[in-house]
């Protein structure tokens, strides 16, 4: 038996296999989930690919989470494979590495900025706004972060998104508890993913992490990071909501 034996579970932010999301669909398949993916635009044609690199291939959906359009047909699409859902992983983010990253903080042009906060966000609401009647006895939505609480060097304004990710978290928590539905962070150390590649200078927390984490931390190694997701999206955690869970070695609590 696994920890989602039953669950029915959506990842929205799936490219590649070496992606939090995938990581993390390919752990809740083996803890017993029904799991469907997403994408959308020219990364669909990817998306549909690597699905079949997971332990079951799983049903792609096209979902663009700044689309009013893909939000109100969520349901219908999801409704063709499951008739509901348990839990939904928001492994999205993006921000214009030419203009708002690489100590680009005084300079980034608001329009730039804007798409950053709704795209990383801002969507964590609008995701859980669109599952939410498919929620109907209620269950468990999960973000990803990267701690918010201090100024990385060539973050910017990844990093002012990412703040507003986790303030969007609490209030999320405090709006979908009536509905049975808990909504945490995953706060998860650099990791060797594509969207971590586009960071400029994102080579800085290689050695930082891995003198300062006292437990270690590998780049590669996605799982410790998937397996809090699942953790978080199963039934172990039930009065746990507003909280960022940091799967970091340790480093967020060490001091220099």
């Amino acid at each position: 038996m696994g920890i989602l034996d039953g669950k029915r579970i959506l990842v929205a932010g799936v490219t590649l296999d070496k992606s939090i999301g995938f990581a993390t669909a390919k752990v809740a398949q083996e803890q017993g989930a029904t799991v469907l993916i997403s994408n959308f635009g020219r990364a669909l044609g990817i998306t549909r690919r690597i699905a079949g690199r997971l332990p079951q291939e799983a049903a792609v959906l096209e979902l663009d989470v700044t689309d009013d359009d893909h939000l109100a047909g969520l349901a219908e699409q999801v409704r063709e494979h499951v008739d509901g859902l348990d839990g939904v992983v928001h492994a999205i983010a993006y921000g214009n590495p030419e203009t708002i990253l690489g100590g680009k903080f005084m300079s980034g042009p608001w329009p730039d900025v804007a798409q950053a906060v709704q795209v990383s966000a801002y969507s964590l609401k609008s995701l859980a706004a669109a599952c939410l009647p498919l929620m109907e006895s209620g269950g468990s939505v999960v973000g990803m972060t990267f701690d918010g609480s201090v100024a990385w060097p060539g973050y910017d304004w990844m990093g002012f998104a990412k703040g507003a990710l986790e303030s969007c978290n609490r209030y999320l928590a405090r709006d979908l508890a009536p509905h049975g539905v808990r909504c945490n962070l995953v706060s998860a150390g650099p990791l060797n993913t594509l969207a971590a590649k586009a960071i400029p200078g994102f080579e800085l927390f290689e050695d930082e992490f891995g003198k300062r984490a006292p437990l270690g931390w590998d780049l590669d190694d996605l799982e410790p990071t998937a397996r809090t997701v699942v953790a978080l999206l199963s039934d172990f955690l039930p009065k746990t909501t507003g909280e960022i869970v940091h799967v970091d070695g340790g480093y967020h609590a060490m001091g220099a």
